[in-house]
């Protein structure tokens, strides 16, 4: 049995990402969409892997219904983040959605081949951006069934 336990009714998204500005559009992008959810930041891939193991300063934290991951962060590159999470059976069914500037089609196959759940290039234009996320969060947040 996983240490989390999802409050009912509460969407949690892990937003791994180290850009201020990206954070920032993220979570405006989120408010203006129709899903209701509570959202945690971490800035590199070490405190993602820390925030998901539940180790300090993460004891207390839930566990996301959704992981949110940019590839290129600090300390453990998302990529690594990824391969860690969808080899522990612990974490491996928290959906993992890579966030990202990259469009490379190598990444991409890595990124489904390591187990991600989605690939989404952000889009460059807010507008846009703010689309995706709503369509992003009607699918996970109201469609799929997720693992609680």
């Amino acid at each position: 049995m996983s240490p989390y336990q999802p409050l009912p009714g509460a969407f949690e998204i892990l937003l791994v990402e180290d850009d201020e500005n990206d954070i920032r559009i993220t979570e405006r992008a989120l408010a203006r969409s129709a899903m209701s959810a509570r959202i945690e930041v971490v800035r590199d891939g070490q405190a993602a892997l820390d925030y998901l193991q539940h180790k300090p300063p993460y004891e207390r934290q839930r566990r996301p219904n959704l992981v949110l991951l940019d590839i290129s962060l600090p300390k453990v590159n998302g990529m690594d983040v990824l391969r860690e999470v969808k080899a522990d059976p612990t974490l491996r069914s928290i959906p993992v959605l890579m966030l990202t500037t990259s469009s490379r089609a190598e990444d991409v196959a890595t990124a489904y081949a390591h187990g991600a759940n989605g690939y989404v290039c952000k889009p460059i234009h807010f507008a846009r951006f703010v689309e995706v996320i709503a369509d992003l969060s009607v699918y996970w947040g109201k469609v799929a069934l997720l693992p609680t």
